[in-house]
């Protein structure tokens, strides 16, 4: 397949994901209604993909295995979700970002647009531009110390078998079902800022990402410029969603990399930039592509093979949380 369909297969694949997502709310909805109105309903309704909206609670329970060896029982599929993301950006970058995150898409298609209203995306000076970087680390900073370093053993497994936690995935159904003002006045602004600067949630504020981007720096995946093919033209610089110099670099291994491949799709001249393995191996977009979605996919149904995707509450245990 030519660099030059990439953009279409991946947006493809990520509406593809953001649909599979609309489905799992809905389904859960269902779910969650049926329990409150006491009719017959079952666990196995429940569709146990809906915790990959539950980021922290997959951090929660991979620290407790780490700490307690035990597997979080009450939302599985969140650690699940969570380990897989991680596998995925250690061997194909923050792909999920740019392919399967409907956070980042919805962001994209912001400021998509914006660029087609006013004609292009504003550039933050440098010196701001790293300022507000550092929120995402200063927020990833503050969940990893508080979950992972001072949360004790006991404390996280109370935390984790808490009324609390074990209903968080209803809590944040019903945060978007009822949503605040001051919760809705924030994501307006956060969509106009998107259509002005290039993903800014995801490149300021994104504790997630910011991990995600630290883990793809060990990734032996890499765009890569060959110098001598390369003519200096900079649009690969140019249409990069996370303003990475890609025309001045040997190797693209900035943790900000998305792996859109959106400068390798525009590069037409020569074939300059590639996806590598290191410097050697050079591996096609069709390649990528299914082996995200295999990787993604896969580490779901190695959790169900497992049985660490489905939750351990009964119906009893959800209809008591929901209606008390």
């Amino acid at each position: 397949m030519s660099n030059r369909y990439m953009q279409p297969l991946r947006i493809v694949i990520q509406f593809g994901f953001i649909g599979f997502m609309v489905w799992l709310g809905f389904s859960f909805f269902k779910f969650v209604e049926a329990v409150r109105l006491g009719g017959a309903v079952s666990v196995d309704m429940r569709p146990g993909g809906v915790e990959a909206f539950l980021p922290i609670s997959g951090l929660m329970g991979t620290a407790s295995y780490l700490k307690n060896g035990e597997i979080n029982s009450i939302h599985p599929a969140a650690v699940v979700v969570f380990l897989t993301v991680i596998l995925l950006s250690l061997l194909l970058r923050r792909s999920f970002c740019s392919w399967i995150c409907p956070v980042a898409a919805i962001s994209e298609c912001g400021w998509k647009g914006g660029f087609r209203i006013f004609g292009r995306n504003i550039h933050l000076p440098t010196w701001l531009d790293i300022a507000l970087r550092s929120l995402k680390y200063l927020l990833l900073a503050f969940f990893i110390f508080f979950i992972v370093i001072a949360m004790s053993p006991d404390a996280l497994i109370r935390f984790i078998h808490s009324d609390y936690h074990k209903i968080a995935d209803v809590r944040l159904m019903n945060f978007f079902l009822h949503i605040s003002s001051l919760a809705l006045s924030i994501i307006v602004a956060l969509i106009f800022f998107s259509l002005l600067l290039r993903n800014p949630f995801c490149r300021y504020l994104c504790p997630y990402g910011a991990l995600l981007g630290l883990v793809a720096t060990l990734s032996p995946l890499r765009v890569t410029r060959d110098s001598e093919r390369c003519i200096s033209c900079g649009v690969c610089s140019q249409v990069c969603p996370t303003n990475i110099d890609v025309m001045h670099s040997t190797a693209v291994t900035s943790p900000e990399c998305i792996a859109c491949w959106r400068c390798i799709s525009h590069c037409r001249f020569n074939e300059a930039l590639t996806m590598r393995v290191g410097r050697k191996y050079a591996i096609s977009g069709l390649l990528f592509a299914a082996l995200l979605v295999l990787i993604f996919w896969g580490g779901s149904a190695i959790g169900k093979v497992s049985g660490h995707w489905d939750s351990s509450l009964d119906i009893s245990e959800y209809r008591r949380l929901l209606i008390k």
